[in-house]
């Protein structure tokens, strides 16, 4: 997996994202992808390897394997990432919409023509949606995710001695984990980490949402200000009006004739 991509990626989306955001990249990098990289490839190196049962009968040390580690935690834990993480090519590649847009139309009609965008980065319109789907999705996969671990592993947990009756094994079978303490830390801090993500998502959508809402509020304010202000002016407007066409001019006394 080329994690360099990744990283790339995510930094080019950090110039687009707000503060919970940013910290939100800075936990991931941090907590997730370099603690995978670092130090969860390693835990479950040899879990298959070291993975030992009191038997010798041919298939029943990979059937009981197979059983307790239906999907291997490192392919979930990559799948998750991916997933988690990919969604914010979708803002980058809007922006980038919207400035090869402003740079035909500029083409079409001259530098000192009007622009489309007053900033192609800034999340207003159809860049506004599109990062709030990305949050809800990524929220989403992280969720999906921790139920499906909890599902698969009973609640997080690693015993140290299992009893397996699966087929081919003859009987009952005693199989042992390799370090299940060290597993077990490792996959509770991802969990931790995960949670804490699914926090800051949710966070910066109702951030975003509340930050739409007053501005709508004020829109909403200075739309009625203005509307009031207009009548005020135009019923003014319409009294001097009548005032001036019912004026009556000044009573001048008829001129008084002298007959002889």
């Amino acid at each position: 997996m080329n994690w360099a991509f990744l990283q790339g990626l995510l930094s080019g989306v950090n110039q687009y994202s707000t503060a919970f955001g940013r910290v939100w990249l800075s936990i991931v990098f941090l907590f997730r992808v370099m603690v995978y990289v670092v130090a969860a490839e390693r835990v479950w190196g040899d879990d298959q390897k070291d993975f030992q049962c009191n038997t010798a009968q041919p298939g029943c040390h990979n059937v009981c394997y197979d059983h307790f580690f239906p999907v291997s935690h490192i392919r979930l834990w990559a799948l998750q990432l991916i997933f988690v993480t990919c969604p914010s090519l979708l803002v980058v590649m809007h922006v980038a919409y919207r400035e090869e847009r402003e740079r035909r139309h500029r083409e079409r009609n001259g530098e000192d023509c009007g622009r489309l965008y007053m900033d192609t980065g800034k999340k207003r319109g159809g860049l506004w949606w599109t990062y709030v789907f990305t949050l809800v999705f990524k929220a989403g996969v992280d969720s999906a995710f921790l139920y499906v671990l909890y599902y698969i592993y009973e609640a997080y947990n690693f015993p140290r001695l299992i009893k397996c009756s699966q087929k081919p094994c003859p009987n009952v079978v005693d199989c042992f984990i390799s370090r299940p303490t060290e597993k077990k830390i490792f996959t509770i801090f991802m969990v931790v980490t995960s949670i804490l993500c699914i926090f800051l998502n949710l966070c910066e959508l109702i951030y975003l949402l509340g930050k739409r809402c007053q501005e709508c509020v004020v829109s909403n304010n200075r739309r009625h200000e203005l509307f009031v202000a207009s009548t005020a002016a135009n019923n003014n407007e319409s009294h001097s009006i009548m005032e001036k066409s019912l004026k009556v001019p000044p009573y001048a006394p008829p001129n008084k004739k002298v007959f002889k």
